[in-house]
Parts: C-alpha cells; sequence; structure tokens
C-alpha cells in the first residue's frame, strides 16, 4: 500500500501517468477516489497524484482538532516526500480552501490552480447545510450521514440514475469505520475557514469553476472568490451540482485541461 510518512501520520497517495505533476485534492469526503472520473484523461498530460486526506480513507485516522490549514500543510508534506517541487493543483470544495491557503502560503510550489465548487467562508447558508449534516452524524449515526451526502453534492437525476453506482460507492468508500469525531472535526474545520483577506494577495494562474446549480456551495461563492483573487478566471458550468467532476466529468474535464494545458501543444 503506497503511503507517504509525515511526522505525525501517514497518508495514502496513488500515482498515475507521467510529466509535470498535477496534485488533485478532494473535498470534505476526503478520498482520492473521488477523481476516478478524472485520471484516465488527465493522466494523458501529467503525473497524476490523488491521496486520502489525513482521517479518511487510508490514511492515518489522527485524533486531532482539523483545520484547513493543517491540511494544507499535510499536502506540502506529501509533496516533499515525494520530491515534487511545484505542481498544478486542483483542488475541489475543501480542496479548493486549501489552495487558497497554499497560494498565499507556499506560492512557489504551485503552478496553475483551478479551484472547482469553492466557497470564501461560512455565511448563513453554507452554515445551515453542514450544521444538518453534523446533526444526522452525531444524532442518527454514519449510515445516515453517508445515505443523505448524494443530496448535498448530486442533481435529482443523476441521483435518480445511478442509485445502484452510489450505493456501491459508499460502501468502498466510506465502509463502515467512519469516525464521528474525525468527521466532526473535518466540518469545524470548514465552519471555521476564512482566508478572504489573504486573496488579494494570490499571485498565480487561476480557474475557479463554479455550477449554477451547486445547492452546497453555490456558484455566488464563485462569483465572490474570482472577484477578490487578481485577474482571476471565472467559468459557471450550467449543470453538475456541486460534484460536477462526478457527474458531467466530460464538460468537466474539457474545462479544465483547456485550462492547465493553455499555451502548449497538447
Amino acid at each position: 500500500m503506497p503511503v507517504v510518512k509525515l511526522d505525525d501520520c501517514e497518508l495514502y497517495y496513488e500515482e498515475f501517468g507521467e510529466g509535470r505533476p498535477l496534485v488533485l485534492v478532494a473535498g470534505l469526503g476526503g478520498v482520492g477516489a473521488y477523481w476516478n472520473a478524472q485520471l484516465a484523461e488527465f493522466s494523458r498530460h501529467f503525473r497524476v497524484i490523488i491521496h486520502d486526506h489525513r482521517g479518511t480513507g487510508r490514511s492515518s485516522r489522527s485524533k486531532i482538532a482539523y483545520s484547513i490549514e493543517q491540511m494544507a500543510a499535510d499536502t506540502i508534506g506529501l509533496m516533499d516526500a515525494l520530491e515534487i517541487e511545484e505542481a498544478d493543483f486542483v483542488g475541489h470544495s475543501t480542496g479548493a480552501a486549501i489552495a487558497q491557503v497554499l497560494a498565499t502560503t507556499h506560492p512557489e510550489r504551485l503552478g496553475r490552480i483551478v479551484m472547482a465548487s469553492a466557497w470564501t467562508k461560512a455565511d448563513g447558508f453554507f452554515r445551515r447545510c453542514f450544521e444538518v449534516r453534523r446533526e444526522l452524524l452525531r444524532n442518527a449515526g454514519p449510515e445516515a450521514y453517508v445515505k443523505a451526502t448524494p443530496i448535498f453534492l448530486h442533481p435529482s437525476w443523476w441521483i435518480r440514475d445511478n442509485i445502484a453506482a452510489i450505493e456501491k460507492g459508499e460502501s468502498e468508500v466510506y465502509g463502515s469505520n467512519l469516525d464521528i469525531d474525525i468527521m466532526d472535526s473535518r466540518i469545524d474545520a470548514l465552519l471555521n475557514f476564512d482566508w478572504t483577506d489573504r486573496l488579494g494577495d494570490i499571485d498565480k494562474d487561476v480557474l475557479v469553476l463554479g455550477v449554477r446549480d451547486d445547492h452546497l456551495t453555490p456558484a455566488y461563492f464563485s462569483n465572490e472568490l474570482a472577484a477578490k483573487i487578481p485577474d482571476a478566471k471565472l467559468i459557471i458550468m450550467e449543470d453538475g451540482a456541486h460534484a460536477a467532476s462526478q457527474t458531467k466529468p466530460d464538460v468537466f474535464n474539457r474545462i479544465v485541461l483547456d485550462f492547465l494545458l493553455e499555451g502548449e501543444a497538447t
């Protein structure tokens, strides 16, 4: 099992393809398998690295106070262990928050950056969504939390058409050992995150990619984020909801690759 050992944990990771490094960082669920719909296409052009966040999947289940800054530090630790000096970066949701931190604290480590289904800081709507998810986790248990997750992430038509695959994926990704305390702390990390005062310092090529029917991190967050990051490019997909990389992978992959490969011969 490929793992890198940091000072206080192990991170599970996988690599695909060759060439310039491209780090894909998942959202709150934290598992690298979130990116399965991107791996074949992206690895034609890049050395793609995915990993399970600390506290999720096959990485260490550390009992710590989780934060976006801590997740960003783990990502740098992974890059250090794999001897990656600089990489392009695609972050989804929580991964996009990690990108905000790294773009300001370690700009020399990142090339082009995609922030997909991102948010700036918790507002009343965002906080209500995650408070509901936390109550499900705490009061109804991990099984109810996992079962409710697609309702927040996917369009209704996609859930209708993919219910068997969703249920299979739930068992593969979460298994039977979702740790309530760890996930509760990871939700705190999202609710406490606010990097808005630093966004104006970002001096990188950034694509902010939102989705018009995203009902977890609505497109107004993407508009705000792109307005605060100097010279950021903004694209709003019409359909696909929060997990558009899974529900509309052909559209998502084309947009992301067009940005990452801009000006290069393909």
